[in-house]
């Protein structure tokens, strides 16, 4: 038996409810509702409000315990309301050539969409890759083939590059089937060819640790595996590719922001660091609640975090072959997982399976108090640093009397019709 890295007691979850949806929205740990209970309290008396240590000194403290969860500098560290914010200041930032272009792999989720989408405007295309044999997205979401341990998703997103491409946009762990991209590989490559990599994060961070090495920039909201609420994320930037990015920051983002004695008419240059992206003074609600969220995630360990989740998804997936209806899925994953393809989240894909079917799976799993998602065809089972060892029985004996009671009613969906 291993006990996990972040104590459960930490967390204001009971034995009715075993959530396995931080890949939707996380749970807040009970240190983080305490402090904003405290700082709110303080906004009744804005006299007890302290500039220097609130209003300046939390958003800054936030930035370097950002940093440290990313082994980087805090300098580097924009903070931002979440993903796509983070994702829309480089867009919008960067400088554009009319005929530049945008990769992304088929099948992003929104957020990785949208900011560069809007660029058309500005003569920039948008395009997308496959990142496997029979992937499909949007409409025929539901047809697609999900990835395999023979699947070599870098290489298909290379391949695509073109002359024409500036930036490549990348979920790190892709939010309806899991797969998790090698960022160093990519990075390195895209490097050498004078193409910049952008990474939407949200589906790793605070489960995984990411290698910078060649990422232009990685964003990510607070609200999932960084355990806070919503509202407050930050950006990354490689200080190179910052400087090529216009400032988009306020009366904070310039040299001496508030310094004794400044005249509020005197403007200034800009920063160099990350706040020259920063729009505006940020919510130091917001700032306080995912600094103590990732001021817990530090003292647990993100990289114990990381081993825990592994194990747990190993020992899952163990407890499950065998099972008629599961056995297929097992084997794929079981393959992902052993090449180190898989982010916190187990996603199992329909194999057949209606949505209406998935749907039934879920109320099922809610009326035993076990939570899920399904998204685009994948029944999402998502892992963190408090799961225990224990909870997987509750999790295979609820897909197992589920599809035993299909197969007696329906047949096996394992079967060929």
């Amino acid at each position: 038996m291993t006990f996990p890295p972040l104590n459960p007691a930490l967390l204001h979850l009971d034995s009715d409810h075993l959530w396995l949806m931080h890949c939707a929205d996380g749970p807040v740990p009970r240190s983080v509702v305490r402090r904003l209970r405290g700082l709110l309290h303080k906004e009744l008396w804005p006299w007890e409000l302290d500039w220097r240590e609130e209003f300046l000194g939390l958003p800054q403290a936030l930035r370097e315990e950002a940093a440290r969860l990313l082994g980087a500098d805090s300098g580097d560290i924009t903070l931002t309301p979440n993903t796509s914010a983070g994702l829309t200041t480089v867009a919008q930032g960067f400088p554009w050539r009319a005929g530049d272009e945008v990769l992304v792999p088929l099948g992003e989720f929104p957020s990785n969409v949208y900011p560069w989408k809007s660029l058309a405007a500005r003569s920039v295309e948008f395009r997308q890759a496959p990142l496997w044999d029979g992937q499909r997205a949007g409409a025929n979401a539901w047809d697609s083939a999900p990835p395999g341990p023979g699947d070599d998703p870098e290489a298909r997103l290379l391949d695509a590059l073109g002359p024409r491409t500036r930036i490549l946009a990348v979920s790190w762990v892709r939010f309806q089937d899991g797969l998790k991209l090698d960022l160093a590989r990519l990075g390195s490559a895209c490097r050498q060819r004078g193409i910049h990599l952008v990474v939407d994060a949200i589906q790793g961070a605070g489960t995984m640790v990411p290698d910078l090495y060649g990422v232009s920039a990685f964003a990510t909201g607070g609200n999932k595996g960084l355990l806070a609420p919503q509202g407050q994320g930050f950006l990354w930037t490689d200080p190179d590719f910052r400087r090529l990015l216009a400032p988009t920051g306020t009366w904070l983002s310039v040299e001496e922001d508030c310094g004794p004695g400044r005249l509020d008419t005197d403007h200034r240059p800009w920063v160099a660091d990350g706040r020259k992206l920063e729009p505006g003074a940020p919510s130091v609600m917001a700032c306080a609640g995912l600094l103590e969220a990732l001021r817990t995630l530090r003292q647990a360990g993100v990289d114990t975090i990381a081993r825990h989740v592994r194990f747990l998804q190993a020992a899952l997936l163990d407890q499950l072959a065998g099972s008629p209806a599961w056995d297929g899925e097992v084997r794929r994953l079981r393959g992902l997982l052993a090449q180190d393809r898989l982010g916190p989240t187990l996603c199992f894909h329909h194999g057949g399976r209606t949505p209406q079917d998935l749907a039934d799976l879920l109320e099922q799993g809610a009326r035993r108090g076990v939570y899920a998602s399904v998204r685009e065809g994948y029944l999402r089972l998502a892992f963190h640093g408090w799961h225990e060892e224990g909870d997987l029985k509750r999790i295979v004996d609820w897909l197992k009397s589920r599809e035993s009671h299909r197969a007696a009613t329906m047949g096996d969906p394992s079967e060929p019709s």
